[in-house]
């Protein structure tokens, strides 16, 4: 508790027994635990110390995330939420939130920007800081440590787990080992011998296919990746596979990446209910992705003319990209396209997911175009609708076909940032 940190804090000795070590680098990962349950039980007294998990909306049937308490009984996500009752039958179901949740993550990374200026946000409830250029300013790694949890806590009421080392996986894995609301600094030196220990699969990126692939090979724990030379990873799974082959002994020379480089893609994707059969239904989940991908494009001055377009139908997706004479950020026009892959898909064959993708897209006006008139009709009302709709509040105006609203909430991408095209739910 709170109490329980401001002893620390009255510690100097505690404080002073990590003090910055002689390392290459200093990076601190911080990692909000049960992010969007530990929010929930923030708001909600009733649910303080319940076994609870977050699904999207109120019928929503996979997990998003749980709090420890439902871990307890063995409970993860992604796990279906009639499956996770049956073992937890007092297991309360929360529909997600994402706007609230993303305003609290947007105060945590302004919090650790203000420690260190040098910050990769990983996800929505994770990010690196580099400390290497700020020796002088802190006394040791522990108050840096401390003084991010205190900050946190007084912000928005919330705890985190913080791993240290002198690169980023060992930072990542070493917050993983003391959850939650722990400290763990992990020497370099060390971490081949501490990681030697854990079965591959507890290192970030490690795939069912690449688990399998390892296994094949003899590897089951990271002290087995000596086994096979590198580039036997490398040939099947390319740089990933040698990455994950040097995390496994504790080796990272992956960078920080504090600014985010100009968009491949700009898409959005959503997962229908289970057969989807009513066709009216998925035009209306089709159109809300090619507007809210068109509305992304033009609000952060972006333009495109190849785009993908796929529809899932039980186990196999059905992929189309097509390709505008001209560039586009309009919606209606994307959602064209939609429709003639949606045609190819037989009358009674259920849709389970949908995906619109911008590909390859560029800043508006980079080269003008001779034979087609920027300034046109669509362009116009494009803007005139954005205008209202940013004053008034997003979806004020919108299509007819999308009045009733598509009965599921939106989702945080895994990608989103606080600021820029990633900054999308």
């Amino acid at each position: 508790d709170s109490n329980t940190r401001y002893c620390y804090w009255s510690n100097k000795s505690l404080l002073m027994q990590e003090k910055f070590p002689d390392w290459p680098k200093i990076i601190m990962h911080i990692d909000m635990n049960a992010f969007f349950a530990s929010i929930e039980q923030r708001d909600n007294v009733n649910l303080a110390g319940k076994p609870i998990a977050v699904t999207n909306g109120i019928k929503g049937s996979c997990i998003i995330t749980c709090s420890y308490e439902a871990r307890a009984f063995g409970i993860k996500t992604g796990m279906k939420f009639n499956d996770a009752k049956k073992i937890c039958p007092g297991l309360i179901r929360c529909p997600s939130e994402p706007k609230k949740y993303t305003q609290v993550s947007l105060t945590i990374m302004n919090i650790l920007n203000s420690i260190s200026p040098d910050i990769e946000i990983f996800s929505i409830d994770e990010a690196f800081i580099d400390l290497t250029n700020c020796k002088k300013i802190y006394p040791s790694l522990m108050h840096v440590a401390f003084l991010i949890k205190d900050k946190i806590l007084k912000s928005v009421n919330l705890p985190c787990s913080i791993g240290i080392s002198a690169n980023k996986s060992n930072a990542k894995f070493a917050a993983k080992i003391k959850k939650p609301d722990g400290i763990t600094i992990m020497n370099p030196d060390k971490s081949e011998d501490i990681l030697s220990t854990y079965k591959i699969t507890e290192l970030c990126g490690v795939s069912i296919r690449m688990q399998s692939f390892l296994n094949y090979h003899g590897v089951y724990l990271c002290g087995d990746m000596k086994k096979i030379p590198i580039s036997i990873l490398g040939d099947r799974f390319g740089n990933i596979g040698r990455k994950i082959w040097l995390m496994a002994q504790g080796k990272d020379f992956d960078s920080l990446k504090c600014t985010d480089s100009n968009p491949k893609s700009i898409g959005h994707g959503k997962v229908t209910s289970p057969n989807l059969i009513d066709r009216y239904e998925v035009k209306k989940i089709l159109l809300l992705m090619s507007e809210k991908v068109g509305k992304r494009m033009r609000t952060y001055h972006y333009e495109s003319k190849i785009f993908l377009i796929g529809i899932k139908i039980r186990n196999e997706w059905l992929i189309r990209k097509f390709k505008t004479s001209s560039f586009i950020n309009n919606g209606n026009s994307i959602f064209q396209m939609a429709l003639d892959i949606l045609g190819e898909v037989p009358e009674n064959t259920g849709i389970y997911q949908v995906q619109v993708t911008a590909l390859e897209p560029r800043p508006i006006g980079l080269q003008y175009e001779i034979f087609f008139n920027r300034i046109g009709k669509l362009h116009i009302v494009d803007n005139v609708v954005d205008h209202i709709n940013k004053k008034f509040g997003d979806m004020s105006i919108k299509p007819a076909r999308l009045s009733g609203g598509i009965g599921s909430p939106d989702v945080i991408s895994p990608s989103w940032r606080p600021i820029g095209y990633k900054k999308s739910v």
